[in-house]
């Protein structure tokens, strides 16, 4: 046992796990364990592991898991920590004239229609992502004409690497782009302020969000995926396009295929290998290049799989 695991067990009890599940952590369900994972409630705790790691001197790499809805870890798994906000970071508090406070750890799905029922509007979209909210604020998460930087006010993060006050920082500040912000890995977001819109008809916003479910039942595929592979490239078609125009629905190597409903998703069998998802990905990714010339990014967060990884 390292002293950072033994630091950790004692400081943390049975909120801390060693050689952790994390594939089964994921929307993926697939790949190895995490040398370490803790289950934080609240920032005092998420403090006692900052200083636990910070006596490691950066030694010990760092995951933050979400609901694992954006994310492919290897089969090899992760050698770190894995930190789980939960707790208090589950937190949504509706404020006045349309603000509202979440905490990291809020389900997006359970936000949207909690905040739909209380007539507030702009957040509809988050009803189909199954992610959390710190994650969404981390790539800028969105769908149906809209993302999480349109109602972004702010947002509190910690700094693992650097002091023990978390910091407060505009949402102007985080640089959010299709896909993208300017938070980095060793930065975990705690909370988030949002604006929303007031609107008296509840009915009106409930029927947006039976709209958008209705949506993606027909449209994207249910069972072991993340979501959308790659990226949608800044011009021209978008990746699903790309990929069905080679083709390639349907297209499998071991446990993993390119599904037949959306060609922009990867689909798992049960029992499956997380490096025959990534296989089939660089597969699909060489073959749009090669017929297109469009150099296709990942948008799920590969775990594990080296430098040379998507």
């Amino acid at each position: 046992m390292a002293e950072w695991t033994e630091k950790l067990k004692v400081s943390m009890g049975d909120r801390f796990h060693e050689n952790a599940p994390l594939g089964s952590n994921t929307t993926y369900r697939v790949g190895g364990s995490a040398r370490g994972l803790v289950k934080v409630a609240n920032v005092d705790e998420l403090l006692i592991v900052k200083k636990i790691l910070d006596d490691t001197d950066g030694k010990v790499a760092v995951l933050v898991l979400g609901n694992g809805s954006n994310m492919l870890v290897s089969d090899r798994g992760f050698d770190g920590l894995v930190i789980k906000l939960n707790g208090s970071f589950e937190q949504l508090s509706i404020l006045s004239d349309g603000w509202v406070q979440l905490g990291a750890a809020s389900l997006l799905p359970v936000a949207a229609r909690k905040l739909v029922r209380a007539g507030l509007s702009g957040f509809e979209w988050a009803v189909g992502v199954p992610g959390s909210f710190g994650g969404a604020v981390r790539m800028n998460a969105g769908g149906h004409g809209s993302e999480i930087a349109n109602t972004l006010f702010n947002v509190t993060v910690l700094d693992l690497w650097g002091n023990s006050t978390p910091k407060t920082v505009s949402a102007e500040e985080l640089d959010l782009r299709y896909r993208h912000s300017s938070i980095s890995d060793h930065e975990i977001v705690l909370e988030g302020k949002m604006r929303l819109v007031c609107v008296p008809d509840v009915d009106l916003l409930k029927g947006r969000i039976s709209d958008i479910v209705k949506w993606r039942r027909e449209h994207q595929p249910g069972g072991q995926n993340a979501g959308s592979v790659f990226v949608n490239p800044k011009n021209g078609k978008r990746a699903a396009e790309l990929i069905q125009e080679l083709g390639l629905k349907g297209l499998r190597i071991g446990s993993a295929q390119v599904s037949m409903k959306h060609a922009n998703f990867i689909q798992c069998d049960e029992g499956g290998r997380a490096d025959d998802v990534y296989r089939l990905m660089v597969d699909v990714k060489k073959r749009v290049r090669e017929s297109f010339g469009v150099e296709l990014r990942s948008e799920i967060r590969l775990i594990g799989f080296g430098e040379d990884s998507l």
